[in-house]
């Protein structure tokens, strides 16, 4: 018999990691092997989730995944329910990294963010809550992002899609708790991942696909993918709602809770910082 208060013991034993070969992802399966459950790493490119799958040993395995499929994503909720008898928990972690001034960017940028940033999300808490509602337990957790927690400019459609994760997660997590399904949001601040290297169409202001000399002017330590996985777990086990990760993203967020008007005027400061950098960008590449 539990204490009064006792919290239960996280101990999951078949768990969905989408965007798990790589990054946040493949991090968090590890948390999550070593908690005792079996991980199927879900990801785009499935080549590098067998990779990942086999590094990571038995209790791991892959499938090849596009989020933005949402008949995909259930045929696949619904192969490892009935391969493993249950789904305790899914993590809703795949996502692109878009950027840019507003008037850089076009309908591309707006499309690919929302399917895979918004609807692939969606698209997972659809499939994951069907199961988990007939079982009357599981855990959601959705990778948002610092950038779903403030104002962050220079890439609204990114920063769009991680307010809209944030929104839905608390919303079903109010709306889910009645029936044993516990629902969780993972909010970091820059993270040393592929993602940096690898922004989407990235525009003229940006010199490249690369981020990261930029980000260091806003956040100098960039975070591990191996801390924001084992912040995101502890997370789960004590079943916050909200999980921030680094100080910035703490620092941050309460600020603009009990400082907004100070910490929207820093928040102003590195736009127009961005909108200098990202003009002298496009006037160094015309004199090339």
């Amino acid at each position: 018999m539990h204490k009064p208060f006792e919290r239960e013991p996280f101990e999951p034993k078949v768990s969905i990691v989408t965007g798990g070969a790589s990054g946040i992802g493949r991090a968090i399966a590890v948390e999550l092997i070593a908690r005792g459950s079996h991980v199927v790493l879900a990801d785009i490119d499935g080549e590098a989730a067998v990779r990942a799958a086999a590094e990571l040993g038995s209790l791991a395995s892959a499938a090849t995944l596009d989020v933005a499929d949402a008949a995909a994503v259930t045929a696949l909720v619904r192969q490892v329910v009935a391969d493993h008898g249950r789904l305790d928990v899914m993590v809703n972690n795949a996502g692109v990294a878009i950027g840019g001034l507003l008037e850089e960017l076009d309908e591309r940028h707006w499309t690919k963010a929302l399917d895979v940033n918004l609807r692939g999300v969606i698209n997972g808490v659809t499939a994951a809550y069907e199961v988990m509602r007939a079982q009357g337990s599981g855990h959601i957790l959705n990778t948002a992002s610092l950038a779903g927690l403030i104002p962050a400019p220079a890439m609204l459609p990114y920063t769009t899609t991680k307010h809209a994760v944030v929104g839905l997660s608390t919303a079903l997590r109010a709306e889910a708790a009645g029936l044993g399904v516990r629902v969780s949001v993972l909010c970091p601040g820059f993270v040393d991942t592929p993602l940096l290297d690898d922004i989407y169409e990235a525009p003229a202001s940006f010199g490249g696909s690369s981020v990261r000399s930029r980000v260091r002017l806003l956040q100098p330590r960039f975070l591990t993918a191996e801390l924001t996985a084992k912040r995101a777990v502890d997370g789960l086990a004590a079943n916050k709602a909200v999980i921030p990760v680094g100080a910035m993203a703490h620092l941050t967020w309460r600020g603009l809770r009990y400082a907004p008007g100070p910490t929207r005027a820093i928040i102003q400061a590195q736009a127009s910082g961005a909108r200098r950098l990202a003009q002298r960008s496009v006037a160094k590449q015309r004199t090339h």
